[in-house]
């Protein structure tokens, strides 16, 4: 019974992740920090393309297909299910909630993302100097700046630009604060995404998945040996990342991306805000009592 409890939790965390990666502005590795797998889907992916990269290499493959096989498969196929899932359905719920409601939606993920970058400040071990306060700032200004740019739109995506425009989205599946539909929207490529997967366009959907590969192979490694060897400033460069990326969910904005002052619904709003916020918090507890019960 535990064990189904377990999977089950790990299927809702998957599912979590994916319904975000279907929102522009909001990151799954933000929502991956706040359910717990962040560290898992790290390490088992920078494992797995170790091992492939150096299976064409004699010396040490043995031990590199040992550690693959010490993944948590199981968990992780359950999490992937979860994920693939979300993202078919939040493409046909979530598309029309942002149309018809977008100031209600950024309200909602503004306070989840709010709330969201206590996580890796905390998992830093705080502020507490100069430096740490302007690695913050960096970090938040360059991405406050990111997020102001105009979307674009294309109407005949060609596939090299629908493969590089994955491989560099996927970067936000293991990055908190960088949303893979908000880059996907300032490129153009955010509505045939979403079209494509309402439709099940076989071939985009192929040449989409074989970028987010190449991309996630590519970037993983590195991020991974940042955690490993530069753990707290990678952290605080992601709380930053964070930071800025709430520019993208300020509730009252154009569709050019300016920013505008308060004004209409503004208590309806902040309250969603809120709600935002107590999600996170809510999903902390949960993490925390199933890490409490698993051990």
């Amino acid at each position: 019974m535990r064990a189904f409890g377990s999977r089950l939790a790990d299927f809702l965390r998957g599912a979590l992740i994916g319904a975000a990666e279907v929102v522009p502005g909001v990151s799954g590795g933000t929502i991956a920090l706040i359910t717990g797998v962040y560290d898992t889907l790290i390490g088992s992916a920078a494992t797995l393309i170790r091992a492939v990269i150096g299976s064409f290499r004699s010396e040490g493959r043995g031990a590199r297909w040992r550690a693959v096989a010490e993944i948590p498969w199981w968990r992780l196929m359950v999490i992937l299910v979860g994920m693939a899932g979300a993202i078919v359905v939040a493409a046909r719920i979530l598309e029309p909630l942002i149309e018809e409601f977008p100031e209600h939606t950024r309200a909602v993920f503004l306070g989840l993302i709010l709330a969201s970058i206590a996580i890796p400040l905390r998992m830093a071990g705080g502020v507490r100097s100069v430096g740490a306060v302007a690695l913050v700032g960096v970090s938040a200004a360059l991405t406050f700046v990111l997020t102001g740019l105009p979307p674009s739109s294309l109407d005949a995506p060609s596939g090299f630009m629908i493969a590089l425009a994955a491989a560099v989205a996927v970067c936000a599946l293991v990055l908190p604060g960088v949303s893979g539909s908000f880059l996907l929207l300032s490129i153009g490529l955010y509505q045939p995404t979403i079209e494509a997967v309402n439709n099940r366009d076989v071939a985009f959907l192929g040449v989409f998945a074989l970028g987010a590969i190449v991309g996630l192979g590519s970037f993983v490694v590195v991020l991974q040996w940042l955690l490993a060897h530069h753990h707290r400033v990678t952290l605080l460069v992601m709380a930053g990342l964070m930071a800025g990326s709430t520019r993208a969910l300020w509730p009252w904005q154009t569709d050019e991306r300016v920013l505008l002052a308060p004004s209409e619904n503004v208590l309806a709003l902040i309250g969603l805000v809120v709600a935002g916020a107590v999600i996170v918090f809510g999903l902390i507890r949960w993490e925390r009592s199933l890490t409490s019960v698993t051990h």
